[in-house]
């Protein structure tokens, strides 16, 4: 066993999730979450709603709110779609919690003190209408190093390099499509070169390894050819206050919300184990040198978790060109691997909310539960190049895969033992066809285990679905329907308890993926309870500030079976099921989604009680 940190990226609380959200960070860190828990590892899922930065101000004044309004209303939204989506955390938080706040402060005063936080000016953009500071992603424009005319103002999507925004080619602001003025300003800059040789060994190591994503460690790498000193700091007053006498008390100074952001997973573990009564105990992911730790987003979040949160580690400890000595949260763990995931596309479109071109969590887990759209992102999702969602395949891998291949194996089998026993039957002689299936489906642990260990959730769905077509062909080779008379008896039982053993087997294989159809599939087959645990939404207090309370997403993962077989019970009732999975009639899903999309008519608002 070893301790496993699941390090889930942080949604911006500007609205609900869309189904391209989830597709990067979501389900993919929820499947692997809950096998490394069946594998026997100790996980530490941790994640929360990222409230700080520009957009949050500007959204605030459009709706008229507060930007503390502002995040607490979606950040409420984000969590119940997250938890309605079955996301397993152990703690799902946000970035304004007094918790989070003392943490980030605490890295920026030893960063600081170790000497790679420099003092300079730079020239920043500021919205000629509002006076108000543009954040670099905010701002779009001609890349000048390879052309690209959609470069931001951070980086260029095209080339991967990194930019600044007046080195763009006419600037403009993605938010009202203004030309930005540029004017100097002192901040604090995070010394990237002085940490570019220790990067440089840490991604030789990840390379070595051999366990990233290709398009991951290449792009890791192309980053370290031009690295220089990068902002920390922004001229805003919704933040966190600047840890440094002469900026504390500066109302128009605040930490750069991707400075305070990827510090949210050390704080959101620090406030889980507070929350455990141990207070400590967050070390085992953190200070442990053999625990491993996996960052999962879109590729667009790359620059982030590979560069500037790893720079932040090596800085906080002291390994850089400057030395220096670890803070109070002593030397802490780099990323095992960062687990990035492509773009996912709408009917063949860019996600757009402005233009009503989005499929929103809540709506499509309202109109056709959480399971089928967790199945085709696990099946067809970006989990290494680009892909594009369409109801027409939505359909047709849920009536053709999902219903017709898993679902009938699960309702022909407990149909056909309700009827002919009722209950699970014992096994008689055993068949070379019975063993033949039972061991290749036994097998499957292994293979799927040790493809989803690796990141490879698409090609462990497949071989999943694999042996669910050769559990329905096991059943036309012995053809159980056909054995009625009573000296066939004793060879139907053995044949419906291996098919019964194999559906328990496949349905453990699923869990990762499909959790709740997971235990309504364990019902069927006679088993008592919820075989896979679900994450609750609970309201709490913050704990350095009794006023102030906010949901979080948490659960208690400790009956998640194992990975392995467990005999089925011989003698469990069985009763004639209903059906697990839903068939969707393609013509009419296909026209009310495309008239949906067509008119915008998605709610992106937070679903009723």
């Amino acid at each position: 066993m070893s301790h496993v940190l699941s390090a889930v990226a942080w949604p911006y609380t500007n609205g609900p999730r869309h189904i391209g959200h989830v597709a990067g960070f979501g389900v993919p860190s929820d499947v692997f979450s809950r096998y490394m828990r069946m594998a026997g590892h100790d996980v530490l899922m941790v994640s929360g709603t990222d409230e700080h930065g520009t957009p949050i101000l500007v959204l605030a004044e459009q709706e008229g709110l507060t930007p503390q309004e502002l995040v607490d209303k979606y950040n409420a939204v984000i969590a119940q779609d997250l938890t309605d989506l079955g996301l397993s955390y152990d703690l799902f938080t946000r970035t304004t919690t007094r918790n989070h706040y003392a943490v980030v402060q605490e890295m920026f005063r030893q960063v600081h003190a170790n000497g790679y936080l420099i003092e300079q000016t730079q020239l920043v953009a500021i919205s000629p209408s509002t006076g108000r500071t543009l954040p670099d992603r905010y701002i779009q424009g001609t890349c000048p190093i390879c052309g690209f005319a959609e470069a931001r103002g951070d980086q260029c999507d095209n080339c991967g390099n990194q930019l600044d925004p007046i080195d763009l080619i006419d600037p403009r602001s993605k938010i009202n499509g203004e030309v930005p003025q540029f004017r100097e300003s002192a901040h604090f800059f995070l010394d990237l070169p002085a940490l570019a040789g220790a990067l440089g060994e840490w991604l030789d190591g990840r390379e070595a390894s051999g366990t990233w994503r290709p398009n991951v460690i290449k792009f890791s790498r192309n980053l370290l050819n031009d690295l220089r000193p990068r902002a920390m700091t922004r001229d805003i007053d919704w933040g966190i206050p600047i840890p440094v006498d002469g900026w504390v008390d500066n109302p128009g100074k605040r930490l750069y919300v991707w400075f305070d952001a990827v510090i949210g997973y050390l704080s959101a573990s620090i406030e889980w184990a507070r929350r455990q009564g141990a207070p400590d105990r967050w070390r085992d992911w953190w200070n442990d040198a053999d625990a491993r730790s996996y960052y999962f987003q879109g590729k667009d979040n790359i620059t982030f978790h590979a560069q500037i949160w790893p720079a932040e580690l090596l800085a906080y400890a002291g390994k850089g060109d400057q030395g220096g000595e670890p803070g109070e949260y002593g030397v802490l763990n780099l990323p095992t691997e960062v687990v990035a995931s492509e773009f996912m596309t709408l009917e063949g479109k860019q996600f757009s909310t402005s233009r009503g071109h989005v499929i929103y969590v809540q709506d499509v887990v309202a109109r056709y539960g959480p399971d089928p759209i967790r199945y085709f992102i696990c099946a067809a999702g970006p989990e290494n190049q680009d892909s594009d969602f369409s109801w027409k395949e939505f359909v047709q891998r849920n009536n053709s895969e999902l219903v017709a291949g898993w679902g009938n194996l699960v309702q022909r089998t407990a149909t056909m033992v309700a009827k002919s026993f009722g209950e699970i039957p014992a096994t008689d002689a055993v068949e070379p066809v019975d063993a033949e299936l039972l061991s290749a489906v036994e097998a499957g642990f292994d293979a799927v285990g040790g493809l989803l260990e690796r990141q490879r959730q698409k090609a462990a769905l497949a071989e999943v679905m694999r042996l669910v077509g050769e559990a329905n062909a096991y059943v036309s080779r012995t053809e159980p329907f056909k054995l009625k008379s009573d000296d066939q008896r004793e060879r139907l039982g053995t044949v419906l308890h291996t098919l019964v053993q194999v559906v328990s087997d496949l349905n453990t294989m699923m869990s990762p993926f499909l959790p709740h159809s997971a235990n309504r599939v364990h019902t069927v087959i006679g088993g008592q309870g919820e075989l896979m645990p679900m994450p609750r939404l609970e309201v709490v207090r913050d704990l350095d500030d009794d006023s102030r309370s906010y949901p979080v997403i948490t659960g208690d993962y400790s009956a998640t079976p194992r990975w392995e077989r467990r005999p089925v019970e011989v003698g469990a009732t069985i009763a004639k099921p209903t059906g697990v999975f839903t068939k969707f009639d393609p013509d009419q899903v296909v026209a009310d989604e495309q008239a949906r999309l067509a008119s915008g008519a998605e709610t992106g608002e937070a679903p009723s009680e």
